[in-house]
């Protein structure tokens, strides 16, 4: 099974959904999740906010935020993530932002990338990466590990939510 069949599979079990926001990826995680046939049960929808300005005006993300370090960092990634859940009226958010290539962006280098995942429940979680390769291998590499990262969230809310139904045991 594929990442994003099995996100989507963990999702419909919990009766949870999911929104992304995308920037470098311009739609290619929305377009990975809605190849999995039954993946309207679970994702809402996605935007994709490529433009900075469209970061801060549908996503809501921090204009300072945005103008001190710009599109390209951790907690811009994270409030993109935040952002979808609440504009989407999603349980989960993801969101990716980096730059692809070919020139570097906001002062990063090219194959800087952040992915973000936003939960119901705590702060949410972001990656660094550090990609090699084209502008296509990095947007695909960036897809993959934004799916990785909340299906690692998935299951580890998962085994929780089991820990705390079975008594700790």
């Amino acid at each position: 099974m594929n990442r994003a069949a099995r996100v989507l599979e963990l999702l419909a079990e919990r009766g949870q959904t999911l929104a992304a926001a995308e920037s470098l990826t311009g739609g290619l995680v929305a377009a990975e999740l809605t190849a999995v046939p039954g993946a309207s049960q679970s994702f809402r929808g996605s935007v994709t906010a490529y433009a900075t300005a469209l970061k801060r005006d549908l996503l809501g993300v921090d204009e300072t935020l945005l103008a001190e370090r710009g599109a390209v960092d951790p907690e811009v990634a994270l409030q993109m993530a935040v952002g979808a859940r609440f504009r989407l009226g999603a349980d989960w958010g993801v969101a990716t932002t980096g730059v692809a290539g070919p020139e570097p962006q906001d002062g990063q280098p090219v194959g800087t990338v952040y992915v973000a995942v936003a939960g119901p429940v705590g702060a949410g979680k972001v990656a660094a990466l550090r990609l090699n390769g084209g502008r296509a291998e990095i947007r695909r590499e960036s897809v993959r590990s934004v799916l990785e990262l909340l299906d690692d969230e998935l299951s580890g809310n998962a085994r929780a939510q089991d820990t705390e139904q079975n008594g700790g045991n």
